[in-house]
């Protein structure tokens, strides 16, 4: 049926709202963070909770702004014991990301701050939430091995933090480094899928948990948050460096997807691959087993070749997590641990301005149906 507007598909390029958080070049292959490019804050040894409060209120902050907000974050780490009741009562087997997408909703239950929609009390609700889901992730990892969750030191950085829960000792100075610089970059990407599901959710006004319960729904999904797993199994199935040109030349002749490569926005390479790609060649280094790295430079120049496809932020963040010795089933979860800085930023601004988010669909179906009763049909 005729409309008024014109259909995309996937919404593509379709500008659904205005925003102040994130902005991305897809010309230039740059990515910037209220105004400061990605690479200046790698590079210049930013910190993860730095980003945070920058994303959150629009400046860097100052020595005593950042050590009231790592203040906030270490008290906030400790769960709930409602909420670790639950991580006990989950299913051993059950998906890493479902439980947390799950655990958030219950977490939420126990909020001081349930029920109270104000400004500040959304900032403290978005501070558990960055502090928590590390504490989700890691203590049902845990769990599900058999081992007791561990109890948070709050005196830790976010990288720090993560490692330490997961592993019961403090990572090396490389893991700690290299996965604060992970978290930096997959804190925010502008309207990706999860970020959007979660300002539509907001829109409604309904709660912050509500939006990131929507927002780890969405990240769950193959084509979003799941793919550097799926790189990484594509890795393991290779198994060694001489057969990774002949298997993904194989790949592409029977035109399967290859995960990693391409990008809806990037026509040039991902800034964030530029990170992880060296990353990944050093945790590779670091391990004593630099065949990881070594298949993905082939795949990346057989792809590049034959598709004229640059990776994106999943291809060489999958070897770094493993080379990290990081578990492949965690590193979707581990998205969600960095880009909650960026859903929460988004729905903070999104209630600072809100509209109802309600686009229209273009009908394609009948239009001349006529009603039959029952005992005629």
């Amino acid at each position: 049926m005729a409309s008024d507007t014109s259909f995309v598909a996937g919404l593509e390029d379709v500008v659904a709202n205005t925003s102040e958080i994130c902005f991305l070049d897809g010309k230039e292959g740059r990515l910037l963070f209220r105004g400061y490019d990605i690479h200046d804050l790698v590079n210049g040894g930013a910190s993860f909770e730095e980003v945070v409060y920058l994303l959150w209120h629009g400046s860097l902050p100052t020595k005593a702004q950042l050590q009231d907000l790592r203040a906030a974050i270490g008290r906030d780490r400790t769960l709930h014991p409602k909420v670790l009741e639950f991580l006990h009562a989950v299913p051993k087997d059950a998906n890493s990301m479902e439980v947390l997408r799950t655990a958030v909703s219950y977490a939420g239950l126990y909020d001081p701050d349930a029920g109270n929609n104000a400004p500040d009390a959304n900032v403290r609700k978005a501070t558990r939430l960055v502090a928590q889901i590390p504490t989700i992730v890691t203590s049902y990892e845990r769990i599900r091995n058999g081992e007791a969750p561990i109890a948070p030191d709050p005196t830790q950085s976010m990288a720090a933090s993560f490692f330490y829960l997961l592993q019961g000792k403090a990572p090396t100075q490389f893991q700690e480094n290299a996965f604060n610089t992970a978290l930096i970059l997959h804190a925010d990407h502008e309207l990706n899928a999860s970020t959007f599901s979660a300002r539509v959710t907001a829109a409604t006004l309904s709660d912050i948990y509500s939006a990131i319960v929507s927002a780890i729904g969405t990240l769950k999904g193959p084509l979003h948050g799941g793919a550097n797993e799926q790189v990484m199994n594509m890795l393991l199935e290779i198994g060694s460096v001489d057969k990774a040109e002949g298997w993904i030349s194989d790949a592409l002749a029977q035109k399967k997807k290859i995960m990693g490569f391409g990008h809806r926005v990037y026509r040039t390479e991902d800034p964030r691959a530029t990170h992880l790609r060296r990353l990944s060649e050093e945790a590779g280094r670091l391990s004593g087993e630099t065949k990881w790295f070594q298949m993905s430079q082939v795949i990346e120049k057989v792809v590049k070749e034959q598709k004229g496809l640059n990776p994106n932020v999943d291809f060489y963040s999958a070897s770094t997590y493993y080379g990290m010795g990081i578990p492949t089933h965690l590193f979707t979860p581990i998205f969600a641990c960095s880009r909650i800085a960026g859903w929460t930023a988004h729905v903070l601004e999104q209630y600072q301005n809100n509209r109802l988010i309600r686009p229209r669909a273009e009908y394609v179906g009948k239009t001349d149906c006529k009603f039959v009763p029952l005992d005629q049909r």
